[in-house]
């Protein structure tokens, strides 16, 4: 008889597929979870929120992790500890995911500590479960009774020949050329981040329409685990305390002033965050005079919200923005490439009080990086890191490492350049790019798209095409269906927004997108506006960027490695490397240059980096000595090895030794081999034959000879002709075989 009372609802996907959701049997401490399934994947999401409040606390402490284990998948982690650690980039990326979706509908005064974890505790190899993540993390809410906006779910989706696929299977997905996943409640889409192989807005729309469809089920089934399990009354918790007259009064004083300062439409955010100093420096003097007992936390939100609103209604009213700007006008831009003379490839790229400086570095087969994960495994040769110090927003912050703001600015610049990389039979290197962000306001991500492009043409890679990425923002009024696009958002603008739009592409289509909505509601009517308007501020970039370089350099710089790539048949793999690898340790000693050899199939690929191209010519030369297949018929410079009585062998090309007999020393009649010949003495020879059977080379130093005069060369004794009747049948004798009798005892010698 089962101790627990589960509960299981059913999700069916177009292909089939059936997605599971059930509660009530694992982690039932928790306030929430629930387990979801498709196929053998499955994930395990638990909620849980404190219920007191910690003191000074204005925000919501939303922590959301993502992990998957090793054992879900059969696979004991790769590490020195041999267990599971902090969580890995793509980890942090998927739980970026689930947060960015669920942080929103939390209500504004819930200040309650809450920890959502989600764990792949079963792994399916077909079965990509980040498209899952979402929609566990809100169906383990809709089971409590924490206080939630929702429910949302995310879907991936992808357009594989032509047609949309949700939640494709990994095989589907490598094919597609269009991959999203988007986040959405029943009513509204939320979030959408992925890479596309340079599509257009429209298509990207359409992928949207099509997955929030999918949602919209999800979303349903959700609420109907809310009411089965009576949790649509979700807990009490004090609320702010409110003072209206106060808040009219802040208004009053702060509302006018606001304006006038945003119409000012200072460049500088210094000057602009002064005056905005100013004002709340004046009221909150103001409301001390008339207050004994102020609340300074309730007065600091309502001017917030007054100066928040005023900047809002200048950009709807009068269509100019906090630093001056028109709706659609990109800040000044200038870029600069080989700023870093050390560097194998950098840019420097401004544009308005937003820099990135961005190096690019070439390095070899080694410098791969290690994917070792549940779901993941393999090696990286394409890596984007993201930089953020504290000067670059002029702040002082203790260096505590990469954040997961990091990792997730750094992975989209990735998607968005990976596009256009040369494809991996053309590009033997393992690439680098690090973006350090000097100065920031607005869209250092974007940033980092613009100068990672032109670093990689710096370094001279051929890249199909430049990338460039633009950041555009919403304000939006629902109670009178106003709003304004604006490209190129401030870091003010984003933080008063209700959108965060950050889109990447070539002259040709997108290449990688990232959004977050703010505000419920938000038409595709108004998505496709932003699009449109995202495509012309792009194009805009591009322009600039190639003002300072269109094209990739003709060649790499002096100092980065040189590579050239050759195949040969397998089996002469053996002989580069030599027994112990002896001889390839003794070429990369030789030549300076580093060797590096892969079977695939049945062919080896050896990639050969070196600093110069004198060492990476002298390499490859003797790599195809010793890879080259000899050829009957011609010379070649050779070593003797060892003498016999019978003759000498030689070493006519790397690792091949053929016999050169007596006989084809010279037309003299030579009796000892060694009296004309000494171990290591270098002589021409000419390869006769090769042996079909056993592949051993006949070598003649004879036939580079003149012949002398009067010599005589003895002929070839013909072939005998077959008698007549053809060669002759034996057969056996009258009587058959001969039958000698028994052996005498003691065998045929009669000796024991």
């Amino acid at each position: 008889m089962a101790l627990y009372n589960a509960i299981t609802k059913s999700i069916p996907l177009p292909d089939g597929r059936v997605i599971t959701i059930e509660t009530g049997k694992l982690a039932k401490q928790a306030d929430g979870s629930v387990v979801v399934r498709l196929g053998d994947a499955m994930l395990l999401a638990t909620v849980v929120s404190q219920p007191s409040q910690r003191e000074g606390i204005d925000f919501l402490p939303l922590s959301v992790d993502y992990q998957e284990k090793f054992g879900s998948a059969g696979k004991i982690p790769g590490s020195f500890m041999r267990r599971e650690g902090r969580l890995s980039d793509y980890e942090v990326l998927i739980s970026r995911l689930v947060d960015r979706v669920l942080r929103p509908l939390f209500p504004k005064d819930y200040h309650y500590e809450v920890q959502v974890l989600i764990t792949l505790i079963s792994a399916d190899q077909t079965v990509l479960p980040d498209a899952l993540a979402a929609l566990a993390a809100s169906a383990a809410l809709a089971c409590s009774d924490i206080p939630f906006n929702g429910p949302i779910s995310e879907v991936r989706v992808a357009r594989v020949d032509g047609k949309f696929i949700i939640n494709p299977l990994r095989a589907d997905q490598e094919r597609a050329d269009i991959d999203l996943i988007v986040g959405a409640s029943e009513t509204a889409v939320m979030m959408v981040e992925g890479e596309m192989n340079e599509v257009q807005e429209h298509e990207m729309l359409e992928a949207i329409r099509v997955a929030h469809e999918a949602i919209k089920e999800q979303c349903r089934v959700q609420r109907e685990f809310t009411t089965e399990l009576d949790k649509t009354e979700k807990r009490t918790y004090p609320k702010y305390d409110e003072d209206p007259a106060l808040q009219v009064r802040i208004h009053e004083a702060v509302y006018a002033k606001a304006m006038d300062v945003t119409r000012l439409g200072n460049a500088n955010k210094a000057v602009r965050k002064e005056g905005f100093g100013a004002i709340k420096k004046e009221v909150m003097e103001m409301l001390h005079s008339e207050h004994a007992e102020l609340n300074k936390a309730m007065a600091s939100r309502y001017y917030g919200k007054a100066e928040k609103k005023a900047i809002r209604d200048v950009m709807l009213q009068d269509r100019v923005r906090l630093d001056g700007r028109q709706l659609d006008e990109i800040r000044p831009i200038w870029s600069e490439v080989n700023y870093l003379p050390g560097a194998h490839g950098s840019a420097l790229f401004t544009r308005g009080e937003t820099q990135a400086l961005t190096t690019v570095t070439l390095g070899t087969k080694r410098d791969e990086q290690i994917v070792d994960g549940a779901m993941h495994e393999g090696y990286s040769k394409f890596l984007l890191h993201y930089n953020f110090p504290p000067f670059s927003t002029g702040e002082a912050k203790p260096m505590r490492g990469t954040g997961r703001r990091e990792v997730g600015h750094g992975n989209l610049a990735l998607r968005s350049l990976k596009k256009v990389m040369p494809p991996d039979e053309e590009n033997p290197y393992t690439i680098r790019i690090v973006s350090d962000i000097l100065e920031s306001n607005g869209s250092s991500s974007m940033a980092t798209v613009c100068a990672g492009s032109l670093a990689l043409m710096d370094a001279g890679l051929n890249v199909r095409k430049a990338v460039a990425g633009i950041a555009m923002g919403l304000i939006g009024e629902p109670s009178t269906g106003a709003f304004a696009v604006l490209s190129d958002i401030l870091g003010d603008e984003d933080h008063l927004g209700d959108m965060d739009f950050k889109i990447t592409g070539t002259v040709d289509g997108i290449t990688a997108c990232q959004m977050d909505i703010k505000i419920a509601g938000l038409s595709y009517d108004i998505l496709t506006q932003a699009m449109e308007q995202a495509k012309r501020g792009r194009l805009h970039i591009l322009g600039e960027m190639a003002k300072t370089l269109d094209r990739p350099a003709a060649d790499l710089k002096p100092h980065a490695p040189r590579s050239t790539k050759i195949l040969i048949d397998k089996e002469y793999i053996g002989a580069i490397i030599g027994p112990g690898g002896k001889v390839i340790q003794q070429l990369q000693k030789d030549t300076g240059a580093m060797i590096n050899i892969e079977e695939i199939d049945d062919k080896g690929h050896v990639t050969i980096f070196a600093t110069s191209g004198t060492a990476m010519n002298e390499a490859l030369m003797r790599i195809r000595n010793i890879a080259a297949t000899p050829e009957v018929g011609e010379t070649y410079l050779g070593k003797v090895r060892s003498i016999q009585a019978y003759g000498a062998f030689v070493e006519f090309m790397p690792g091949k030794d053929g016999l050169l007999h007596v006989s084809e020393i010279s037309y003299d009649r030579i009796d000892n081999p060694d009296s004309v010949l000494t171990v290591g003495q270098e002589i021409p020879v000419k390869l006769l034959d090769v042996d079909k059977k056993t592949g051993k080379f006949r070598l003649s130093a004879k036939a580079l000879l003149p012949k002398p005069e009067g010599f005589v060369e003895r002929p070839e004794r013909p072939e005998r002709p077959p008698r007549e009747g053809g060669d002759r049948d034996r057969g056996p004798r009258e009587g058959g075989d001969r039958d000698r009798g028994p052996r005498r005892e003691g065998g045929s010698n009669g000796r024991y």
